[in-house]
């Protein structure tokens, strides 16, 4: 231990030491399998990495067999090369998803300005990191995540702005808090893929759902019983003191016991 830093209560040192066991238990190589976040693993290539991610943690609310199949089917259009199917397409070969069922209420529409925004934001940028990047006097994705919100959307009014959360309506935003572990996060588990350099894993929070939210609060992490920011801002209040280099880490701990049924 530092010399800084100040010694738990017994009761939080071995809620500390279980959480830390579980996280290591379930984040290997034997987690991707069964998670959506085995759509991205099938690229190497940064910028596919981050579109089928992101498209996939998109999609990622329900049952996730459902979520892979349709992220698989998402990325069977993208021609399995999503870079270079959405710098070159055109909007005559985007017609063909009108009317298409993608994933429950992300349908071909959504799916087709999402596919046009990427465009625009690859057209402007290297990487999706530079609209992620959190100010120096900032101490979460709060604000980071309605400004990439506002750039990646735009100005026009589209139904498929519902599928992109807003922190500044107090949304958890799970998904995109996935994504985020998935290019931030670094480890040697192979399960997070820590692509983005300029972004600090010590910011990351769960990403707050049904499973995470409620093994959370029966394990006293966490009081208020809405899956909301304020929530994420109480969960990263313990999660940050248990580990402040990595405290995204026990997403694994507390998704991995909500879904498996040990807990």
């Amino acid at each position: 231990m530092k010399k800084s830093e100040t010694p738990l209560p017994d009761l939080l040192s071995d809620l500390k030491g279980f959480l830390d066991e579980k996280a290591d238990f379930y984040n290997n190589h034997d987690f991707i399998e069964n998670d959506p976040v085995r759509i991205p693993h099938r690229f190497s290539l940064k910028q596919d990495i981050e579109i089928a991610g992101f498209l996939t943690a998109t999609i990622s609310w329900g049952n996730r067999k459902s979520i892979i199949h349709d992220a698989e089917k998402m990325m069977r259009f993208l021609e399995d090369s999503p870079f270079d199917f959405i710098r070159n397409v055109s909007l005559k070969e985007l017609k063909i998803l009108e009317n298409k069922s993608i994933h429950r209420t992300f349908n071909g529409e959504d799916f087709t300005e999402f596919i046009l925004n990427l465009k625009r934001i690859y057209s402007e940028n290297e990487s999706l990191e530079q609209l992620f990047l959190v100010h120096r006097n900032e101490e979460n994705f709060y604000h980071s995540l309605e400004r990439f919100r506002s750039a990646f959307l735009g100005s026009k009014q589209h139904r498929s702005h519902k599928h992109v959360s807003s922190t500044y309506k107090n949304s958890s935003a799970k998904r995109l808090m996935m994504f985020l572990r998935w290019m931030v996060r670094k480890d040697k588990k192979g399960v997070d893929f820590g692509i983005w350099e300029n972004i600090d894993q010590r910011l990351l929070s769960v990403p707050l759902d049904v499973h995470t939210g409620n093994i959370s609060r029966k394990l006293g992490l966490i009081q208020r019983k809405q899956n909301d920011w304020k929530t994420v801002l109480e969960m990263d209040s313990v999660l940050r003191v248990y580990d402040a280099e990595d405290p995204s880490k026990y997403d694994f701990a507390l998704f991995g016991l909500g879904v498996s049924g040990d807990f």
